[in-house]
């Protein structure tokens, strides 16, 4: 582990959402900076892969821990199967999520969103940041989406739990930041995982693989609050954000996510 990562992270990193695409790649980003690691999933086949490729790789300690991120007792689960672990950093990359108007779907469908996406965010930060603020270091990055900063048609739940953990990456920044912890919410577009490429039919602008959100994330811990991966894509925020009414923005998100299945 580099010395200043090590010194501000170290030694062990946790990653939920971990097993394939951008929460696998988030853990061969840790790994490659040398930090140990404990894996958060529910498939624990494709979790125990990732780990097995890790450890051969970089030569790190890695543990797997299956669990539905939805459930309300994740968070113990989590401590019982880390206690006596010093966790400096933790990464909440899980997300769930549907592609059609919110109407169309059962309401179940909509709080399963809730449930990993705004209620799993709250019981990972309460789970390890507590031990960080008592030690005066350590950091938690939240992954959010372009889609929370506007209304996104077909998207309307998951767009609305990205909007919630930008804000609460923003005043978590706030709040931990004189006590030593680092907060960094990464709004990313699209990105080239198993589960992007199967929902579309042409890659969006912007389109970025997932070690390249991997690299600008973890390089703008300590100087967040939010980092936004990728030219085109702040382009895109500054566009939207600036330049369009509120209105012509999720116009424009709406054309967006015609292309999505």
């Amino acid at each position: 582990m580099s010395a200043e990562f090590s010194k501000r992270y170290g030694p062990w990193c946790v990653v939920a959402g971990a097993s394939e695409g951008l929460g696998a790649a988030f853990a061969d980003g840790l790994a490659r900076r040398g930090a140990n690691l404990v894996l958060l999933a529910r498939r624990t086949e494709l979790l125990e892969g990732v780990a097995s490729r890790i450890r051969a790789a970089h030569n790190v300690e890695v543990r797997c821990v299956a669990v539905d991120l939805a459930d309300a007792d994740f968070a113990e689960r989590l401590a019982a199967a880390t206690a006596g672990l010093e966790l400096g950093l933790g990464v909440y990359n899980a997300a769930y999520s549907y592609i059609a108007p919110l109407l169309d779907r059962p309401l179940d469908d909509a709080l399963r969103v809730v449930d990993v996406n705004v209620r799993g965010p709250l019981r990972f930060v309460h789970a390890l940041a507590p031990a960080m603020v008592a030690r005066e270091r350590g950091g938690v990055v939240l992954m959010s989406s372009m889609a929370g900063f506007q209304g996104s048609p077909r998207l309307a739940a998951y767009a609305a739990s990205k909007a919630f953990n930008i804000v609460l990456g923003e005043s978590l920044w706030a709040e931990l930041r004189p006590k030593g912890v680092d907060v960094i919410v990464s709004c990313a577009g699209a990105i080239r995982t198993p589960n992007y490429l199967a929902t579309t039919r042409k890659e969006a602008p912007g389109t970025l693989d997932a070690d390249a959100v991997v690299a600008v994330t973890l390089d703008a811990l300590g100087s967040g609050p939010v980092v936004v991966p990728g030219g085109v894509n702040k382009f895109a925020r500054f566009f939207l954000g600036r330049l369009l009414s509120r209105e012509g923005a999720v116009g424009v998100m709406a054309k967006s996510t015609k292309g999505l299945q």
